[in-house]
């Protein structure tokens, strides 16, 4: 079914925008504290973000059950 993923791809990019967001927002924390270190939490956030894009490029794919 064409376009049955739609939805859901749409939540995980409004997920991963949200990731990417606070990401950076502790970035500029740990820049505004002194900090020359990434932040752990900053990581973490970037692996989940690479995840949830990885999932909306999975749903992207077009679907085995449309090969003859």
């Amino acid at each position: 079914m064409a376009g049955e993923f739609d939805d859901i791809r749409a939540r995980l990019e409004g997920i991963s925008e949200e990731l990417a967001d606070l990401a950076i927002v502790r970035l500029r924390e740990s820049i505004d504290a002194g900090g020359n270190e990434l932040p752990v939490d900053e990581r973490r956030l970037t692996r989940a973000r690479r995840q949830v894009e990885r999932a909306i490029g999975i749903l992207r794919e077009p679907d085995d059950s449309d090969v003859d």
